[in-house]
This record gives C-alpha cells, structure tokens and sequence, in this order.
C-alpha cells in the first residue's frame, strides 16, 4: 500500500445517507439547548465551587480537625504516651526485675541441684530397673510369639481355607450370572432411553429450533442491522451536535459577556473613574488632609502638655521630698582596685580600709 496515497472511504449504503441528514437536524435542534443550559450550569458550579464550596470545605476541614483530630493527638502525645511510659516502667520494676532475681537467685541453683541429685543417684537405680524390665520383656514376647504361631494356624485351616472354596465353587459363577443379567437390562434401558431421545431432540428442531432460527435469520438479523445503522448515525449526530452547539453556547456566553460589559461594567468604569475618583482626590485634599494635620497638630499639643504637666509633677515631688528629708549626701568614691595578696578588702557604712595580715 502507497503511504502518500489516500485513502479511499469505504462505501455507504442508501440507507445510511438518507437517515444521515434528518437525523443531524434533529438531533441539532434538540440538543443545542442542552449545550447551552449545561454550559451555563458549569460556570455556575465552577463559581459556586471556586466562591462558597471550597471555602466552606476548608473550614470544615479546619473544624473537623479542631474537633476530632487534635483533641485524640494531644490525648496521645500527652496522656496516653507518658501513662503507658509509667505503666511499662511500672511493669518492669515490679515484675520483671523480681522475676529475673527470683530465677536467677532461686530457681537456677534450684535446678543444679535438682540436676545434680537426678545424675548421682537416679541413673543408677533407673539402669538397674531397666534391666529388670528388659528381661521380662524378653520372656513376654516369646510367649506372645508362640500365641501369635497357634492362632494363626488355626484361622487358616478353620476360617480362610472354607472361605476360599466358597469364593470360587459358590459365590465366583452366582456373580458372573447376576452381572450378565443386570448388563442385559442395562442395554435395554439403554436402547429404549436413546429412542425416547433422538424422537424428543427430532421435536424439538422441527416445533423450536428451526422457527427461532428463520426467526433469527429473516426477521431480527435485518431488523437489527438497520437499528444498528440508525442507533450509529444517532451517536455520530449526538457527538456532533453536541461539538456544535458548544460553539454556538460559546459564542452566545461571549456576546452575552460583552454586552454585560458594555452594559453595566464599562459605566460603572467610567463613573469610578471619571466621576468617583476626582471626587475622592478633592475630598481629600479639601477636606481629609487638613483634618488628619489639625488631629495631628492637636495630638502633638496634647503630648507637649502631657510632658509639661509630667514634669511639673516630678519637680513638685522632688522639692517635697528635698523639704521633709534635706539634700542627699554627697556619693562617696569606692576604690575599685583587686586586693592583692595577703590583703582583705573592709566596706564599712561611710569608708573603705585596706588591712594587711
């Protein structure tokens, strides 16, 4: 096959060009309104979605954790753990550390001299009494032996010889007659089973099998090739309606869009912008800045007077407390030199004295 070649398109039938066209315009006229309404569903969903459903979702996601989730890991980290922390530590000091003590103290020297006792003196006495049993062992099975020969003997010629002639004088030729006899009935049932068969299969083909298979053959194979055909052509009409009309709901939500914007959103604009933002400049130059400088000029006034008042109170105090108790005494100078050796510094309440050793 040339690859640079097209391809030819296989032949349609007249069937499926003459159901082709009408079913395209209905099915056009008929979803386009869908289209469209499912369109408009989708932008409110997504605006739905991006608007109320997410933040709703992530509050109560921050809820659900406030409310279930921390309460059990601060009942975890901060119970649960330092409980179970005690409890094993618990544990160990008043279980293990005595069960260890107890078997390394008691039970262990326990067992030395429990395996001690078993190798001096019981391997003796329990060799001596194995003999002792070895030997009647011994006798016991030669008296069971001799038994065992004498009962033998006895269930041959008594019991198995009668049994074997009976097997094959009496019981061998009753068995092969009943076996021919059964068999005989066997065919005949047989017989009689495959002809009540072939006549029931027979009815069967002529009175159900061949009416359904003209059936099949004449009236639903047909039948079905054209719905077939149409229930094609509708998908194909479905799946190209709806492409279509997803242009045209497209183009519709795009006017639709510009006229919202030349309707309401470019005035709204042009008052926000040649109206409402002049405005707000001369009500702010006029009247918000000198308010702002007056409050800030008063506050300033305020502060200075503050700190005015402030300090009048603090020089009152201090020509009160100079009246009731006199000048403070002058600081006295505290050498700040290290002792050297032999030598230990003295602060006395008015003087420093350096003494030597």
């Amino acid at each position: 096959m040339d690859p640079e070649k097209p391809q030819q398109q296989p032949a349609e039938g007249c069937l499926t060009v003459a159901v082709r066209l009408p079913v395209r315009i209905v099915v056009l006229v008929l979803v386009v309104p869908v289209r469209m309404v499912w369109d408009a569903l989708v932008v409110c969903g997504r605006f739905l979605r991006d608007t109320v459903l997410r933040p709703v979702g992530r509050a109560l996601l921050w809820v659900g954790r406030a409310v279930f989730v921390w309460p059990w890991v601060m009942l975890w980290r901060y119970v649960l753990v330092p409980l179970g922390r005690g409890v094993a530590r618990l544990g160990q000091v008043l279980v293990v550390v005595p069960a260890v003590w107890v078997h390394r103290r008691v039970l262990t020297p326990l067992g030395h001299g429990l395996a001690w006792v078993y190798a001096r003196v019981l391997t003796p006495a329990g060799h001596a009494v194995t003999r002792v049993f070895k030997g009647i062992g011994y006798v016991l099975a030669a008296l069971g032996a001799g038994a065992y020969a004498v009962l033998a003997w006895l269930v041959r010629y008594l019991v198995v010889a009668p049994a074997v002639w009976i097997h094959h004088h009496v019981l061998t030729p009753v068995g092969h007659g009943i076996a021919w006899v059964a068999g005989g009935l066997a065919w005949l049932v047989r017989m009689i089973f495959t002809g009540i068969g072939i006549a029931l299969y027979w009815t069967v083909r002529v009175l159900v099998v061949l009416p359904a298979l003209a059936l099949w053959r004449w009236i639903l194979t047909p039948a079905g090739r054209v719905l077939a055909v149409v229930g094609r052509e509708i998908r194909d009409a479905l799946g190209h309606a709806w492409r279509i009309a997803g242009h045209i709901s497209l183009a519709v939500g795009r006017f639709l869009g510009t006229l919202f914007r030349w309707i309401f959103v470019e005035p709204v604009r042009w008052v926000y912008r040649n109206v409402l933002t002049p405005v707000g400049h001369v009500v702010r130059d006029t009247v918000l800045r000198p308010a702002a400088e007056a409050a800030r000029s008063v506050g300033r006034v305020a502060r200075q007077a503050l700190a005015s008042a402030r300090e009048s109170a603090r020089q009152a105090r201090a020509d009160f407390r100079r009246m009731l108790l006199g000048d403070p005494g002058e600081p006295l100078a505290v050498s700040r030199r290290e002792p050297a050796a032999g030598e230990t510094r003295t602060l006395g309440s008015s003087t420093t004295a350096l003494t030597k050793d």
